[in-house]
């Protein structure tokens, strides 16, 4: 016994409502650059959005304490609460595998102080980049990834 095709269904037909070509299509998500940029935190809503771009940040940043302290890391979490005291980051501490949790409100600057390391790295920087190396002969090319440090 055997069933329907599954290319015989009503979607893969000739006058199917899903034209694929019309689909709606989310566009895909800039990204600023943001390296070496010290935000000014005046309010809540300056801070909450500039600890915000450092959770998409793929780089270090330095947080500025208001107790005169500074903590470099990576920003790889926050809790974002109802006020500045029951809202946090998690930074993982730079060289080191220790994580610290900080309050919103401990928080007086921000400096994005790392190097960002997916920048430049798009899919098109790298057929370029190969390209340029094919057509030198020079080097051995390779599909490989190049290393992030």
């Amino acid at each position: 016994m055997t069933g329907p095709r599954h290319a015989d269904r009503p979607s893969h037909t000739e006058g199917s409502p899903l034209n694929p070509d019309e689909l709606e299509v989310a566009p895909g998500r800039h990204r600023e650059s943001v390296q070496g940029w010290v935000p000014e935190l005046a309010s809540e809503e300056e801070l909450r959005i500039a600890l915000e771009k450092a959770f998409d940040y793929r780089g270090d940043v330095t947080l500025t304490l208001k107790n005169g302290g500074k903590i470099e890391g990576y920003l790889f979490d926050r809790v974002a609460g109802p006020s500045l005291e029951t809202s946090f980051a998690r930074v993982l501490l730079k060289d080191t595998n220790d994580r610290k949790k900080i309050a919103y409100a401990d928080i007086a600057a921000l400096a994005f102080t790392g190097r960002d390391a997916a920048a430049g790295k798009s899919w098109e920087a790298w057929v370029k980049k190969y390209w340029e190396k094919k057509s030198t002969g020079g080097e051995q090319l390779s599909l490989h990834s190049e290393p992030l440090d």
